[in-house]
């Protein structure tokens, strides 16, 4: 992970703002996604990861970090994109829902930024792929548009063909 990785995330994980508008954005298959700053414990590198028997195909294994197990998914398998090999930017977003912590790989990170609620529309209607399945809206920025993900649909909603 590079220097810019590890002061987004130290300025993740010592924020003590903790507002409904900030999100760290990400890239995945050459969109921009963001996740809400506020389900956020970590973000690593990629570790070793170890398998398991019998998961989805998107769920990778567990890692252990500091002594505590996560599950990790991948988030290109359980959007139904093209597997690339992991490189020095991958990386696992740990993150925290319903009682339950999961690592997320991902392609990149970028950076956090204020998305106010005013400014996110919800996710259109029709979608071509799974990934539809996980947006839980459409925030504008100055940049252009974030893709903001839906956590609790990502770790809790199956997918017939994944099972």
């Amino acid at each position: 992970m590079s220097e810019q990785d590890l002061t987004l995330n130290e300025k993740i994980v010592n924020s003590t703002i903790m507002v409904d508008d900030k999100h760290l954005t990400l890239r995945l298959d050459g969109e921009d996604y963001a996740l809400k700053v506020k389900s956020i414990l970590e973000i690593v590198g990629i570790v070793p990861i170890t398998s398991l028997p019998n998961l989805p195909v998107y769920v990778m294994g567990v890692i252990n970090l500091r002594g505590k197990v996560f599950p990790v998914i991948d988030i290109r398998k359980r959007f139904g994109l093209e597997e690339i090999p992991y490189n020095d930017r991958t990386c696992i977003i740990i993150v925290h829902n319903k009682g339950m912590s999961v690592g997320l790989i991902v392609d990149d990170v970028s950076e956090v930024i204020s998305i106010p609620e005013e400014r996110i529309l919800p996710p259109p209607k029709i979608t071509k792929s799974k990934a539809g399945k996980f947006i839980k809206g459409l925030g504008k920025t100055n940049n252009g548009v974030k893709l903001i993900l839906d956590i609790h649909k990502i770790l809790f909603d199956e997918i017939n063909e994944d099972k």
